[in-house]
């Protein structure tokens, strides 16, 4: 009875320690011990006590492998650079900010279960023909048979497994028949991204099909911009960027950047790929994490196949490979389905040039005449239509057209109203600008946090924090929001 009591009290003494901050020492912890333990040691045999400090010390061993387990697992889960662990940072950190997360309202049931609303509510409605289906309840028909479909992905031959079930086919019918305008216009701007992504992809050697990820995430939009503030064709959050050595500062945002986001994500997926060794789950794992996909398949005991870790999977990554699979075939069979690609204004031949001063698009424009529009086109990296070449070599992207005229005009250009488009106030406000719209967010203290814990993980310290947020000492409290500027 007593030995009970015992593990009773271990078992809590369990919870407690995973809810707080890791003990200090083995003394520490042996302290707890001893008070838990206290009542039981007052009497009885010394054989008894004897017995019952082997079996305080079996089970403090297994207590401490049990921390070292959690504490692990922290670290673990808090380092894991995947874009669905920063998604879900900021939507539970900013809940009250306006253009960064959901809004506290926005909050359902649904939301509160899905690892990526973001993902999902995007899906939600996926064309311009004014129609939105929820890809959870929709059950979609054609008039084409199932043994059609089937016949043309093995005849696309993909390096990438391409299933066929009732889940792929709606995706399939998606992108095929319900969305005739919007497919017209990926198709159009496939023809100028595609080749920069393919040649990255086979620069690593990984296989071309993984380019139709880009029109499951942003729909060949290299401006676009989520909720969540996941930026870019490829749709990268701030600091799954900066790991993959995107450059992101008052002037320049390379996620935006075609080519050098391009190259990331290869570089990303090619690290998911070497992790689990199917395309499959490396495709699942950019959507939702190597960890998601990692817990599912602990839960499926271990088995690899994605249709196997499927039902496991966070519910928006589900319905990502059968996207892909949609996708891949709409952009193959498009004649089939009377789908035209839209004319696209982007220039096919292009000049790159490699700029060492500051230079901003309208003094292009105002000398050689190179329309804004285009140069914002070709530069989107340029936040502020400003080519930073001060900070060091950046690349300008002209149409070859206005090549000859812009190495003979070159020193014109530079000086053509210097003054009034690069004066000091204005870089001054620029900078200015983007310190206070990117660096601060709002966290919500959560269970088991301590000010040092956060610190670390925002690469700030415990005294900013304090500072930040008025703080006379280091007690804080679950639920408790904290403002952090972080770097």
């Amino acid at each position: 009875m007593r030995l009970n009591k015992l593990i009773a009290a271990t078992a809590l003494t369990v919870v407690m320690v995973s809810s707080v901050a890791p003990l200090d020492s083995y003394a520490q912890s042996e302290s707890i011990f001893d008070k838990i333990t206290q009542p039981f040691r007052k009497n009885g045999p010394k054989k008894k006590n004897k017995d019952l400090k082997k079996e305080n010390e079996r089970l403090q061993a297994e207590i401490n492998a049990l921390r070292q387990q959690l504490n692990d697992y922290i670290e673990q889960h808090e380092a894991a650079d995947s874009i669905a662990a920063e998604m879900i940072e900021i939507y539970e950190e900013n809940e009250d900010r306006i253009g960064a997360g959901i809004a506290a309202d926005d909050y359902t049931p649904e939301v509160t279960d899905s690892l990526l609303n973001l993902w999902y509510s995007t899906r939600k409605s996926m064309n311009m023909e004014n129609n939105s289906y929820n890809m959870d309840s929709v059950h979609f028909t054609s008039n084409v048979p199932d043994s059609v479909y089937i016949k043309r992905l093995r005849k696309m031959n993909s390096y990438i497994t391409l299933p066929y079930n009732e889940t792929v086919k709606n995706y399939i019918i998606l992108y095929s028949e319900k969305m005739p305008t919007r497919m017209g216009h990926m198709l159009g701007l496939a023809q100028y991204y595609f080749p920069i992504f393919e040649e990255t992809l086979n620069k690593y050697n990984m296989p071309e099909e993984l380019k139709y990820m880009a029109v499951i995430e942003s729909a060949l939009n290299p401006t676009a911009v989520s909720r969540a503030n996941a930026k870019g064709m490829w749709q990268f959050m701030y600091s799954t960027a900066k790991n993959y050595g995107l450059k992101i500062n008052s002037y320049v945002d390379e996620r935006l950047d075609p080519v050098k986001a391009a190259d990331a994500a290869a570089r990303y997926l090619r690290d998911a790929y070497s992790i689990f060794g199917d395309w499959s789950l490396a495709i699942s794992a950019y959507n939702c994490g190597a960890g998601n996909v990692n817990k599912a398949i602990r839960r499926a005991g271990g088995n690899k196949n994605f249709w196997a870790i499927y039902e496991y999977l966070p519910r928006e990554t589900r319905g990502y490979v059968p996207a892909f699979v949609g996708a891949m075939y709409a952009f193959t069979y498009y004649k089939e389905h009377g789908i035209i690609p839209e004319p696209i204004t982007i220039p096919s031949h292009l000049d790159t040039f490699a700029i060492r001063k500051n230079l901003h698009f309208a003094q292009i424009n105002g000398v050689i005449n190179v329309p804004v529009d285009m140069l914002k086109e070709l530069n989107p990296q340029y936040m502020h239509e400003i080519v930073p070449g001060n900070e060091g070599v950046s690349i300008l992207t002209l149409p070859s057209q206005y090549t000859t005229a812009f190495i003979d005009y070159e020193d014109s250009i530079y000086n053509y109203q210097a003054d009034k488009y690069l004066s000091p106030k204005t870089l001054e406000d620029i900078k200015k600008a983007r310190t206070e719209e990117s660096g601060r967010i709002v966290y919500k203290v959560r269970n088991g946090d301590y000010l040092g814990r956060i610190a670390a993980r925002y690469h700030v310290t415990v005294a900013q924090i304090k500072r930040w947020n008025n703080l006379r000492s280091n007690n804080i409290r679950v639920g408790q929001r904290l403002v952090i500027y972080r770097r």
